[in-house]
């Protein structure tokens, strides 16, 4: 008995000293008030997430690094501010990337695939990647040994620009598979890819990325068959409950392939929910709509598992943000981190609940940016809007004056009580962190000291079959 116990033991050892597997999902524009374990209010039903939850960490303070889809995705790729490398506007001055851009992700930045690749790591991503759709910002050029998906948004569709825009491509590594795609088919035939994926992988450490296109950026959401208005909140419920069972999908291929407690999941989104009228997605209990620099637009649901590593059933309130995955994933595989300068943390000790352990983020701040313009900061529970003259608004170059306001976001997260004049001392504190991150980074026309070109392609051509 006492030799079994040891063998237990040892075996227990050797698997938690293992480079585990490494999931990301990553949703696109859906809120935090999408999903019933961050708010019981909801209408969908997301019973797979809820227990994705319960058997794992809640972050609640978890940011995206833009209210946008594109700049938000170069962060996660990495571990920077989107101004610092460039992404945070088109070559055109747009918010993101449209099909047949002339920028992309710069070859030369080391990306959170490479990273791990250096560990042997297999690297795949399915779904959206929107971060260049020329040859040389592919996927497949940026560390990832396959990708199957769409190169950018689900809305930028031929009917809107049929001169410029080519269909909504389909493809498979470098390759054109299908144009147009079927939307309401793509979440459905990326959970059958990553299981395909898992089955084939689970004998070898790797990095699943799973940026699923829903709900997405279109006014009417797509969903399969299946799950076509069968919610109680139309077609974004739909997609919704779509996306949950597709999480419920993947768990459950971890646990038959004996990869559970091998595997480091983390579910999340991209930036909240938008502005539609009448309403469809939910952001509460945070203000605003996505595409800005609000609560609403960038404080994201994230849900954390990793049976037996990763405590269950907990909620952790420390500041933490899309920023932090190529480092801890690098730390997490034993890969070194990038040579370039980068803005993330090892949130380690954060995930696995370390006696003490606090957001490493507090100490320099967390920047909102919205496209060039820094727009507040946040540090410990404070979020300060800095006073702008002419602030950038949704999507455009609408500008208006916005006051100095400072709230506690992490007690009083619907922001209903400005205390910046009973706290000047922070209001100064925080004020000093812009002041550094505009040195740095950069804020509108003062460029940063630590900024990166983006890439450029000189002729860029349509993807066509």
């Amino acid at each position: 008995m006492k030799r079994l116990i040891l063998l237990l033991g040892l075996t227990a050892a050797l698997r938690a000293a293992e480079p585990p597997n490494l999931i990301f999902v990553l949703c696109d524009n859906l809120g935090n008030g999408d999903v019933r374990c961050f708010n019981p209010r909801t209408r969908h039903r997301t019973p797979n997430l809820d227990r994705m939850a319960a058997e794992g960490t809640r972050f609640t303070s978890f940011y995206s690094a833009s209210g946008v889809c594109t700049p938000s995705r170069a962060a996660l790729m990495t571990g920077c501010y989107p101004r610092r490398v460039h992404m945070h506007v088109s070559a055109t001055g747009g918010a993101v990337l449209q099909p047949v851009a002339a920028r992309g992700l710069n070859p030369s930045e080391t990306t959170l695939a490479e990273v791990v690749k250096q560990a042997g790591y297999t690297t795949h991503i399915i779904g959206k990647w929107h971060l260049g759709d020329q040859p040389e910002f592919l996927p497949t050029r940026q560390g990832f040994d396959h990708f199957f998906g769409i190169p950018y948004s689900d809305d930028m569709t031929r009917d809107k620009k049929p001169d410029l825009w080519p269909e909504l491509p389909l493809m498979r590594d470098e390759k054109v598979i299908e144009a147009p795609v079927d939307r309401d088919y793509l979440t459905q035939r990326y959970t059958e890819e990553a299981v395909c994926f898992l089955e084939a992988s689970r004998r070898r450490p790797f990095l699943l990325y799973l940026p699923h296109a829903m709900p997405g950026s279109t006014s009417d959401p797509h969903a399969s068959p299946a799950f076509k208005d069968k919610s109680a909140n139309g077609h974004w419920g739909d997609s919704v409950e779509e996306l949950d069972e597709s999480m419920g999908k993947i768990l459950a291929a971890l646990k038959r392939l004996d990869l559970d407690e091998k595997t480091l999941v983390i579910w999340t989104s991209d930036n909240g929910a938008p502005q539609r009228k009448p309403p469809q997605g939910s952001n509460a209990p945070y203000q605003g709509w996505g595409y800005n620099t609000s609560e609403g637009a960038m404080r994201m649901p994230m849900i954390a598992r990793w049976p037996g590593r990763i405590p269950a059933g907990r909620e952790c309130r420390e500041l933490c943000s899309m920023l932090d995955i190529l480092p801890t994933f690098a730390a997490l595989a034993g890969a070194s981190p990038p040579r370039q300068a980068i803005d993330g943390h090892d949130i380690r000790p954060l995930l696995m609940n370390e006696a003490d352990a606090r957001s490493p983020t507090d100490e320099k701040g967390f920047f909102y940016y919205h496209m060039d313009q820094l727009q507040a900061v946040r540090s410990g529970p404070w979020k300060l809007y800095l006073p702008l003259k002419a602030k950038r608004g949704n999507l455009s170059n609408k500008r208006e004056p916005s006051p100095l306001r400072l709230f506690n976001v992490r007690d009083d997260v619907s922001e209903e009580q400005d205390v910046s004049a009973q706290h000047p001392d922070i209001v100064a504190r925080l004020t000093r962190l812009a002041e550094a991150a505009r040195r740095e980074i950069g804020d509108e026309n003062q460029p940063g000291s630590g900024q990166r070109p983006a890439g450029h392609s000189e002729n860029p051509t349509a993807r066509v079959p």
